[in-house]
């Protein structure tokens, strides 16, 4: 029999010998994607009606026919020489349903697509001439090689999930009830919760009927503009709908909650809801995705008012908290040494502003970044953040209005099918004036309106070489994947 310092010295020397393996593994693994065929993850989410569906399905056309990407270095430089679809990897994830939605993007009455309600995937292989020294030397020995990119595609509400692993129930329902105490949206599931006895014995019609009531504040937020919409398989139950994982609301810590009452109950199933759907949907997918693209409505947010910006604000900097390096170590470990390496927040719909107010936009959503960074304690990855449009909708043009030139945006309205012309109002120069009042709690707007509408997709003829038309949609790929092109 081995003595304990026998023992330990074996489990050091076992340890040390299995990291050292699992180097030279992860070495070797990374010098054979790096010379043959390396395969970069795009996790691409969106949060509250950001357009994610029409984000990927814009980019992979604008990748396979790529004259509208002037921005993206490899293929200015004609380094791309062909991109094609591939069939994915994981064969266990549905595939991203691309030919059905450019279809509906680019067809004779074109519409915009169904979202997508849970994970997908796509592998868009491009085959690239190396660049730079590694090019010079290796081309003539290898020729082109493959880079492929696998496109994961996940709802904006699980991402927000991923804030919830470090939050106890208590913790948890302190800051919901808190944070929508004053929201009328919310009025129904108060009234529901103040009906409720948290320390009263569990009866299961009773549990369901709240969470129920949470489950439409969480619809009627949704519709009203708000990002920080969780837990996000309320919203997107699938197969666990009417489960116990499911039938949980926050509540009011009792001084002292009891076993077998109402509170208790929650809580518990709330831990349930976080061990055995957050985890294991990150450790399946998240783990795989080393870029990042967060898409937000901005302009729907700002037009909602100052409480939506907010809560955008806030919703940024949860998810910033959740890819902290070393901060989170159940992250760490379903991570095992690998982290996102690049974080772009996008504001989409940058079609419905006249290009003349297009740095606005960016500049607010780089003030909200630089903010969400800071309330995160966030370093690590590298951020970006832009207004883009995945899919331009609108012409511009200026309108006489009381002897003035507005710059309008034109094109059809998707309710009605007419053709009308909007000025969506002026977005400040400093983001400050938008980001302080929200910071504030402030309910409205003092000296300003923001209008939205709803535009359909245009019709489209595309020459020969040409994706689908968008703004700024290159500069995005460029952020995203261009370094490893």
């Amino acid at each position: 029999m081995l003595g304990e310092g026998q023992t330990g010295r074996r489990v050091v020397i076992s340890t040390i010998a299995d990291g050292v393996t699992r180097g030279v593994e992860g070495a070797l693994g990374a010098v054979s994607e790096a010379l043959f065929e390396p395969v970069i993850r795009l996790g691409v989410t969106g949060l509250s009606r950001a357009g994610k569906t029409v984000f990927i399905t814009s980019l992979v056309a604008n990748l396979m026919d790529r004259a509208r990407m002037p921005q993206l270095q490899a293929s200015a430089r004609g380094r791309i020489l062909s991109a094609y679809l591939q069939p994915q990897p994981d064969n266990t994830v549905p595939r991203f349903d691309y030919e059905t939605h450019l279809g509906a993007l680019t067809g004779p009455a074109p519409r915009w697509p169904d979202s997508t309600r849970a994970v997908s995937e796509l592998r868009l292989s491009l085959k690239v001439q190396p660049g730079g020294l590694f090019g010079a030397l290796a081309g003539p020995l290898t020729g082109p090689r493959v880079v492929h990119l696998d496109i994961i595609d996940y709802p904006g509400e699980w991402l927000l999930d991923l804030a919830l692993i470090e939050k106890s129930y208590a913790t948890w329902s302190a800051e919901v009830l808190g944070r929508i105490e004053a929201r009328p949206e919310a009025a129904a599931y108060l009234s529901a919760l103040r009906a409720a006895n948290p320390e009263g014995r569990l009866e299961e019609p009773a549990a369901q009927a709240l969470a129920a009531a949470y489950t439409g504040y969480l619809q009627s937020a949704r519709a009203a503009g708000y990002s920080d919409c969780a837990p996000g398989r309320f919203l997107l139950p699938g197969e666990l709908a009417g489960s116990p994982v499911l039938t949980f609301a926050p509540m009011p810590r009792p001084d002292q909650p009891r076993r077998g009452t109402l509170w208790r109950e929650m809580e518990r199933r709330y831990d349930a809801y976080r061990r055995e759907v957050v985890r294991p949907f990150f450790r399946s997918h998240f783990s795989r995705i080393d870029r990042q693209v967060v898409l937000v409505d901005a302009l729907g947010a700002i037009h909602a008012g100052p409480q939506a910006v907010e809560d955008m604000r806030r919703a940024m900097a949860e998810i910033l908290g959740a890819f902290r390096p070393g901060r989170n170590p159940w992250l760490a470990e379903l991570l095992r040494g690998k982290r996102v390496e690049r974080i772009l927040f996008a504001a989409t719909k940058a079609d419905h502003l006249h290009h003349s107010q297009h740095a606005r936009l960016s500049a607010i959503m780089e003030a909200m970044l630089r903010e969400a960074r800071d309330r995160a304690d966030f370093a690590g990855a590298r951020t970006a953040a832009m207004s883009i449009a995945s899919l331009r909708a609108t012409v511009e043009e200026q309108v006489s209005r009381d002897g003035a030139l507005l710059d309008c945006v034109k094109g059809v309205l998707a309710e009605t099918g007419r053709t009308a012309a909007m000025y969506p109002g002026e977005l400040p120069e400093d983001p400050a004036a938008l980001l302080v009042p929200a910071r504030q709690g402030a309910e409205r707007w003092l000296d300003a309106e923001f209008a939205l509408m709803g535009f359909a997709p245009a019709k489209l003829t595309l020459r020969p070489g040409e994706g689908p038309p968008h703004i700024r949609l290159d500069r995005a790929a460029e952020f995203l994947i261009g370094d490893r092109l």
